[in-house]
């Protein structure tokens, strides 16, 4: 009996003591988008709230690699952004775009445990290759999204979950474009379903009041998207930030320039088994 009772109690210690060094007897699992610059985004809110911190060179295209502290034993599942929501239920967090999430049936506001304080650089935009963005096509395509119409849109529908960053919406109209030599065209957009093509939606009533038509073009992934603005099959994009379409060129050799940054969707994480933060304070 008593080797039994020593055996125990060296176990105990044993444990005791692996915790003390750091360790946990249980890991927490969250998963992450995989592409460079969203995967680099969502480590930087697990840094600004104190559950890991990364390399000091770590930049926007980070990786799990590039941590240094992981003081809760956080493992990483890194997937496809549009498929994160989907794996929710099997980890205890996971850190999710807000198009995404709202897409899931997710509201960002009130079912996100922890959202990014600012996403200022992360503005959504409308993307062309390079070359058109200055075409009266692209221009009136601009002033439709940089409206009063789409601002309280986006004010009205995601309340808060998407914000306009734009500074000074309008009419819906550009005046140094010559709108009677649009009428009868076309203007083609790739974008992803929620909210880019919801709010693209509101931009297509705009044009049509002079005759011009928008041809929004749904995606759910966020490679095809720059492929087809840079083939010129689609005359622009909507559905990505800059730090991301920095990253695409660079590692793509395409030609797709900045034409308007239009709104922002703040990161957030959200517990899937895991209702609250307690498993990452302890």
């Amino acid at each position: 009996m008593k080797k039994m009772i020593d055996l125990l109690l060296i176990t105990v210690l044993s444990l005791a003591a692996l915790t003390g060094c750091g360790g946990k007897s249980d890991s927490v699992t969250i998963a992450v988008p995989n592409d460079p610059t969203n995967e680099a985004r969502a480590l930087l809110l697990l840094q600004e709230n104190g559950y890991i911190t990364l390399k000091a060179d770590a930049g926007i295209t980070a990786t799990v690699q590039d941590i240094e502290e992981n003081p809760h034993n956080i493992q990483f599942q890194e997937v496809e952004a549009a498929q994160v929501p989907n794996v929710l239920q099997d980890v205890d967090y996971a850190i999710i775009n807000s198009n995404y999430a709202i897409e899931a049936g997710l509201n960002p506001i009130s079912d996100s445990l922890v959202m990014e304080g600012s996403a200022s650089s992360y503005g959504n935009i409308l993307a062309v290759k390079e070359g058109n963005e200055n075409t009266d096509a692209i221009k009136a395509l601009i002033a439709a999204l940089a409206s009063q119409a789409v601002a309280d849109y986006i004010a009205e529908t995601y309340g808060g979950a998407v914000v306009s960053v734009v500074e000074q919406p309008g009419d819906g109209y550009d005046a140094t474009v010559d709108y009677d030599a649009l009428s009868g065209t076309t203007i083609s957009v790739a974008a992803s379903p929620t909210p880019h093509a919801e709010v693209l939606a509101i931009a297509k009533e705009i044009l049509a009041e002079k005759n011009i038509t928008l041809d929004i073009k749904e995606f759910t992934d966020y490679i095809q998207p720059n492929n087809v603005v840079e083939s010129g099959e689609v005359d622009a994009n909507y559905f990505q930030h800059v730090p991301y379409l920095e990253d695409f060129n660079a590692e793509n050799g395409t030609h797709i320039v900045v034409a308007a940054v239009i709104h922002v969707e703040p990161m957030g994480l959200y517990g899937g088994k895991q209702s609250s933060l307690d498993a990452l304070a302890q």
